[in-house]
């Protein structure tokens, strides 16, 4: 069984997905890029400014779930330049606490909205 979890603190799903679906023990949380949810713009600027707003958002989504970041297991980065990995690792290491969660870490041809950054998450409750 699987179960949508969704809040108002994050994007809202741009289309037929969930920001977020519970099943067997996880919480799979959609990749998210730099939308400010309160005004639906794009964050622009730096892969730091963006790689903030996407882990925000991520935050809030596992905040639905009754989750946090130490409760991630895993992590999928998709970035628009390897270049961006040195600024992007220090963002995403303020957030998640050890044992840090198994990761990937890709760059793509190209993010939705040409954004630098993506992330996917997977949590355990």
């Amino acid at each position: 069984m699987k179960t949508p979890v969704s809040t108002e603190n994050a994007p809202k799903a741009q289309g037929p997905y969930s920001q977020a679906v519970r099943a067997g023990g996880l919480l799979f949380v959609a990749g998210q890029i730099p939308l400010d949810p309160l005004t639906g713009d794009l964050v622009g600027g730096d892969v730091v400014a963006q790689a903030r707003r996407v882990l925000d958002n991520i935050g809030a989504v596992l905040k639905a779930g009754d989750l946090s970041f130490a409760d991630v297991v895993r992590t999928t980065v998709f970035l628009a330049d390897m270049n961006d990995f040195a600024a992007m690792n220090e963002v995403y290491g303020t957030y998640f606490p050890p044992p840090y969660p198994a990761r990937a870490t890709v760059q793509v041809a190209r993010l939705p909205r040409d954004v630098r950054i993506e992330i996917d998450a997977i949590a355990a409750y």
